[in-house]
């Protein structure tokens, strides 16, 4: 007969730290998944908070790379159908850069004649500063208090830098005739208190005596232009010591753009045509990324802020669901859970919901930028990375919003907890 003592087996067998070791992967997403299904409004609370964070930072940004695409899509057709031509400069003595050839008088009629040019329009700045005001002279707002600077104009200048005009424009006939006309931009009409140009208002630069004949709303190539006053290259030259035309702006047919930019300087100077550059105006790929960059600077911020809000609204209600599972923790820690494992589920929960939160911003995101696309007659413009990368992120924020309540969790005693309860 054996030495050893009987010993009557407990009724119920309580798990050692040992079989404690023995908690699977399984067994913790089991134990997850029913948490966090345990009370669906509960559950719903919490994506909400993370639905909404990643939904706005895939809409904002997704918006913000669309309409940037859009508006560099415009600014790429409209440098395919227009080129600017001008005098190659040099450094002087001086240390400044000074053209090394000057655009000769009959150069409208010269680039005209090139196969692809469609319209051509010659352009001077004044240097000449003059006093501008508008009639009448007594009225405070007629005085500019920085007077616009003077373009001086010859040809086709709408159609060369695609220009709208309420009113008129100048013609050749008043070129001819060296008339004292002008056009105002927009924002030079306003500053000299001018709000429209149907009562042919006049205006005085120096001592001479100009008609506004139209007012320029827009210029797709030229946007200096509406800030300016507007007068024929024959008249400035006249009246307002003009020089010679610096620029020549040419609209030309989709395509045709090499084409022109290797003949024009040849036509204009054919013994030195390295005297001209010929180029488009800046592409639409620069002016993508400073759009682009700006906007998503601005909604990623704003995206961040509403996902940090999610994520403490996932923090909040893991910590209420910890207060009201108190009794059940104790219980899992009496029968041998460790703290390990308490923590690693209430993580799993908040990653749980994160991720669901993230999966299904992400699909209103998406969706919201096609709905706004198509009603706008836009092209979406979406970043996979961007919307597989805020599902991760939606998981990651849970999981970061999951850390604090996990160690109180884990830290909840047995003893008090049953006695709580």
């Amino acid at each position: 007969m054996s030495d050893r003592k009987w010993r009557p087996r407990p009724a119920i067998a309580l798990p050692s730290r040992r079989r404690g070791a023995h908690y699977t992967v399984r067994d913790l997403l089991t134990e997850s998944l029913n948490g966090v299904s345990a009370k669906p409004s509960r559950l719903v609370i919490s994506v909400v908070g993370t639905l909404v964070g990643i939904g706005a930072l895939v809409m904002t940004i997704g918006l913000g790379q669309t309409a940037a695409g859009q508006v560099a899509t415009r600014f790429d057709s409209v440098a395919a159908t227009h080129l600017e031509v001008q005098p190659a400069t040099a450094s002087g003595a001086d240390g400044k850069d000074h053209p090394t050839a000057s655009i000769p008088a009959d150069a409208l009629d010269r680039v005209t004649r090139l196969a692809g040019v469609e319209a051509a329009a010659a352009l001077a700045k004044v240097s000449f500063e003059a006093r501008i005001t508008a009639v009448p002279v007594n009225d405070p707002s007629s005085t500019a208090a920085v007077p616009p600077p003077i373009v001086a104009v010859s040809g086709d200048l709408l159609a060369a830098v695609g220009g709208a005009v309420s009113g008129r424009m100048f013609d050749r006939g008043h070129e001819e005739r060296v008339d004292r006309v002008a056009v105002l931009g927009a924002g030079a009409a306003q500053a000299l208190g001018i709000e429209n140009a149907a009562s042919s208002p006049s205006i005085f630069i120096d001592e001479h005596a100009f008609t506004v004949v139209g007012i320029l709303e827009s210029s797709e190539i030229e946007p200096g232009l509406v800030d300016s006053v507007i007068v024929p290259l024959a008249t400035a030259q006249r009246d307002l010591r003009a020089g010679p035309a610096d620029t020549l702006a040419l609209r030309i047919a989709v395509g045709a753009a090499s084409t022109v930019s290797h003949q024009a300087p040849i036509a204009l100077a054919p013994n030195a045509p390295d005297g001209f550059t010929a180029a488009a105006p800046p592409t639409g790929a620069e002016l993508h990324g400073d759009v682009q960059g700006d906007l998503d600077l601005v909604f990623f911020m704003i995206g961040l802020i509403t996902l940090v809000a999610g994520g403490l609204g996932i923090a909040n209600v893991t910590m209420l669901s910890i207060s009201e599972r108190r009794s059940e923790i104790g219980l899992r820690r009496a029968l041998g859970a460790t703290r390990r494992q308490i923590a690693a589920q209430f993580m799993t929960e908040s990653l749980v919901v994160g991720t669901l939160g993230g999966l299904i911003g992400a699909a209103v995101g998406v969706l919201t930028v096609v709905i706004v696309s198509l009603a706008q007659g836009w092209t979406p413009v979406l970043d996979l990375g961007l919307v597989l990368g805020s599902t991760v992120s939606g998981g990651l924020v849970g999981l970061a919003a999951g850390c604090f309540p996990a160690v109180r969790a884990a830290r909840v005693e047995p003893a008090d907890a049953l006695r709580d309860s």
